[in-house]
């Protein structure tokens, strides 16, 4: 082969490859609905993006191109295609693995910083290792299925190809597959559906009145979703049934807004209802019917100094209220935050309400 033959032919290629890479450039920068949205699977997806709060956002910076992760990349692209080719899936078939969704959770930690750190610093963080491996915590309660439907929402597998049952009596559980144990067990998936229809986040109108807020905010739906393990699919928040509670036989008021009743699909009660069974958080006594919004940061859940929020340094009743231990998790708390009643400092509330009660029956039966 002569040097112009040679030169000829690495120019065909140069200029090829040239073409090869622009032409997937412009598929990655184009309109979508002449893209992705060509495919029958994938059109419903696209048109949840254009109503949702991320329609500004292409559809490469979430999910990526075939380049932008290396060799992976372009061997998960070249599988979509071939299963695309192939199989020919409904879009209700179409789903993230687990390994997809924590990459999805890392891109959304580049535009919500904020929100990323607080997450980080509260216990939704907790991985795996966190969850599986505590002994103290696997002697009192067993691991079984159920565990996943919170804690590995979007583990592929089940309680039984997760874990190896321990071989000693300190309730230390061994991981089948200890790479995952650093990995988070509740992601932003779990809380969050990337697509949920949404208007974009209003500005506040004017500067000097903080608290008017554009109409395009106040109409936004709630931006939290919980995601049914069971169903592989989310429901927003604020679609989700209010759960009705008794404390000691008797109904109580429970907070119907969104992030109370996303948090209580998690942290819920017994069959009974009862409030302050299994794992439920609910109020009751003064703060009956409050929000769990109301004292917790989103993301970070942090509680404290919540207080100063609703009360003055010296409550009604003359008590510090920031020096009594309200917290739920020292089991002799004499003022646990979701159940203090009156009666937890004002020890005479009873036998004032007994006299009470009985001036007023002998009042009515004069």
């Amino acid at each position: 082969m002569n040097l112009k033959k040679t030169i000829l032919i690495l120019l065909i290629c140069f200029f090829g490859l040239i073409l090869l890479f622009g032409s997937y450039a412009r598929w990655n920068s184009a309109n979508p609905d002449k893209t992705c949205a060509s495919c029958h699977e994938i059109s419903p997806s696209v048109n949840e993006w254009h109503n949702s709060s991320h329609r500004n956002v292409r559809c490469t910076e979430c999910h990526g191109t075939a380049m932008s992760n290396g060799i992976h990349s372009l061997k998960e692209k070249a599988n979509m295609l071939f299963t695309h080719l192939g199989e020919k899936k409904e879009h209700e078939e179409i789903r993230m693995t687990e390994k997809q969704v924590l990459d999805l959770s890392d891109k959304c930690a580049k535009c919500h910083q904020s929100e990323y750190a607080k997450w980080l610093s509260g216990g939704h963080s907790a991985n795996y290792g966190d969850i599986f491996m505590n002994g103290k915590h696997n002697l009192d309660e067993k691991p079984y299925w159920a565990c996943l439907r919170c804690h590995g929402m979007f583990y592929e597998g089940t309680i039984k190809t997760l874990l190896v049952e321990p071989q000693k009596a300190d309730g230390v559980w061994k991981l089948n597959d200890m790479n995952i144990a650093s990995n988070p067990t509740i992601p932003c998936l779990s809380c969050h559906q990337i697509h949920s229809e949404n208007e974009v986040l209003g500005t506040i109108g004017r500067h000097d009145i903080p608290n008017e807020i554009s109409y395009e905010r106040q109409k936004r739906n709630p931006s939290i979703s919980w995601y049914i393990r069971a169903d592989k699919a989310h429901i927003r928040a604020d679609k989700l049934f209010k759960i009705p509670m008794m404390d000691q036989g008797n109904p109580i008021k429970v907070s119907g807004d969104a992030g109370s009743k996303l948090c209580m699909q998690c942290h819920s009660p017994n069959f009974k209802h009862q409030a302050g069974s299994q794992d439920d958080r609910t109020p009751t006594g003064v703060h009956e019917g409050i929000s769990c919004m109301a004292c917790h940061t989103p993301h970070s859940n942090d509680a404290r100094n919540s207080c100063k929020n609703c009360h003055p340094a010296i409550s009604n009743c003359k008590i510090d209220v920031t020096t009594m231990n309200t917290t739920y998790l020292d089991i002799n708390s004499p003022n646990n935050i979701h159940s203090v009643k009156c009666s937890s400092c004002h020890k005479d509330v009873k036998e004032l309400r007994a006299r009470k009660l009985k001036k007023e029956i002998q009042l009515m039966n004069q």
